[in-house]
């Protein structure tokens, strides 16, 4: 019981520093889909793949049949993609974090199957798979 009492600052410094790594996944973000998911889902056809990245972003390279609108542009831009709300629509940006977002968005919006692509663009590229600039 000493040690506790002797160390109180420290075991709270670690108890809420542990607290912080388990947060994010902790957090609701989404469903997400891994780059093998995604790849069945884009083989299968009528799969949305919608990247939420700056147009910048989208030009130094994007998954293949991929549709540029980014994240702030989606609710103005969503006739563009109204006709895919029963479709699979797998969301995707550089890593995965607006990616998130935009899930979040697309269901409130009433996309039934919305998914965020797991490590983003960068995660796709190192696993190989194929990217068009």
């Amino acid at each position: 019981m000493n040690f506790i009492s002797d160390n109180l600052f420290l075991l709270s410094i670690a108890i809420v520093s542990g607290g912080a790594l388990l947060l994010p996944s902790l957090q609701r973000r989404g469903a997400r889909v891994s780059q093998l998911q995604a790849t069945q889902y884009m083989n299968q056809g009528k799969t949305l793949v919608l990247d939420v990245r700056s147009p910048e972003e989208f030009a130094t390279g994007h998954l293949p049949n991929s549709k540029n609108i980014p994240l702030k542009e989606i609710e103005s831009r969503l006739k563009e993609i109204e006709k895919s709300k029963s479709q699979v629509v797998i969301a995707v940006c550089a890593s995965g974090v607006r990616s998130s977002s935009a899930v979040g968005l697309l269901n409130k919006l009433g996309f039934e199957k919305a998914f965020s692509l797991e490590g983003g663009v960068a995660a796709w590229q190192s696993q190989g798979l194929p990217i068009i600039k």
